[in-house]
């Protein structure tokens, strides 16, 4: 089978030796009570590392004093928006729906939210990113400024401005998940939206995209009144994020290893990218391909009434991907597109090319056909 799901890197890639060595330095020079309950805010190195990288990587504007480290997006979705006994709202909530979303966007995480009860309530998309415009009465609106998940493209810097304004007028809070920023290929990353107010915006990032969704490491880049409430949500010790794991990445950050392997990683994915583009274009040319400027997919725009014929047709080459059918907001009043959500980033290197070919012969001239 050719995995080419969105959602992971090439697990091939993962740099070990970096790894093992910033491993074996966080382990030698770490002082005794590393070995006792974790502190739920994450070590103090982490969080210093992470302000310093952020800052310079992300445009990030904090002190490590507001970044909260967590297990993944999941787990701060989890802890936004159903605390225990923190945040003093309802049930202790620390934010309560309605929360806006896009209208495209990762049906898991809509699913969780359901679960705590919280409404989503989804915005139209354009060519110019989510219509914020269309926000009225929410609590919060999720947000995926950087690079659209999945239709791709960045939030218009008016629409970035829009909705900071917002959020200060309504008392709102804006989250973005940064879940590709560092995955940036024709021009310059597009710089946080935290940025732009870090009181209004929490930012919320992990290494799941740049490293491996293995290493359960995340973080939240708070506005000052939600840290206390995130910390007792955690409870008094940390039960998430591996203490000797949050030591490695923090090493791994401080010696340039990181930006290293996100920078031949940056490169790698780029060239497949490439691979894809000229592949569909010789191979496909009546499909349409979009969302590549950034991130580790691309869309496939496809004919009308061609989404479900395409899947079966990538399911008989032994193609696993998915429609963006899957992404889309059951609640929405957007036109639906048919498309296929292309991951370029999973296979290993030595299985790229096959997996290109069997794609090409799913979506050839007559290589779909009505099931």
């Amino acid at each position: 089978m050719h995995d080419l799901r969105q959602g992971t890197p090439d697990a091939s890639a993962f740099p070990r030796s970096a790894w093992l060595a910033s491993y074996r330095r966080a382990l030698h020079q770490a002082p005794n009570e590393v070995f006792g309950p974790g502190d739920p805010a994450g070590r103090p190195e982490l969080r210093a590392a992470l302000a310093t990288y952020l800052a310079r990587a992300r445009g990030v504007r904090t002190e490590p004093n507001r970044i909260v480290v967590c297990s993944g997006f999941a787990h701060a979705l989890r802890l936004l928006f159903n605390s225990g006994n923190g945040g003093g709202g309802r049930r202790g909530q620390i934010l309560r729906g309605p929360l806006a979303v896009e209208a495209y966007g990762l049906p898991f995480h809509r699913e969780l939210l359901a679960a705590e009860g919280v409404r989503t309530v989804p915005l139209p998309l354009d060519e110019h990113g989510a219509r914020v415009d269309r926000l009225s009465r929410e609590r919060a609106v999720l947000l995926t400024p950087a690079h659209q998940f999945p239709t791709g493209g960045p939030l218009h810097a008016e629409r970035r401005t829009a909705v900071v304004d917002w959020a200060r007028a309504r008392g709102a809070v804006v989250l973005e998940d940064d879940y590709d920023g560092e995955f940036r290929y024709d021009r310059r990353p597009v710089g946080a939206l935290q940025s732009l107010d870090p009181e209004r915006v929490i930012l919320i990032g992990s290494v799941s995209k740049s490293l491996s969704p293995a290493v359960r490491l995340g973080w939240m880049v708070l506005p000052e009144r939600y840290v206390g409430g995130v910390l007792a949500a955690k409870g008094e010790r940390e039960a998430w994020a591996s203490v000797l794991d949050q030591l490695a990445l923090a090493d791994l950050i401080v010696s340039g290893a990181y930006d290293r392997h996100v920078r031949r990683m940056r490169q790698r994915y780029r060239g497949r990218r490439d691979r894809l583009v000229a592949a569909l274009a010789e191979r496909a040319p009546h499909v349409e391909v979009g969302g590549v400027a950034a991130g580790l997919h691309a869309v496939l725009r496809l004919p009308p009434g061609t989404e479900r014929p395409a899947v079966g047709a990538a399911v008989r080459q032994r193609v696993a991907l998915d429609g963006l059918a899957e992404f889309r907001h059951p609640d929405t009043d957007m036109p639906a597109h048919d498309g296929l959500v292309v991951g370029y980033a999973t296979p290993p290197e030595h299985a790229y090319g096959a997996a290109l070919e069997a794609l090409c012969a799913a979506l050839a001239p007559g290589g779909t056909r009505v099931s």
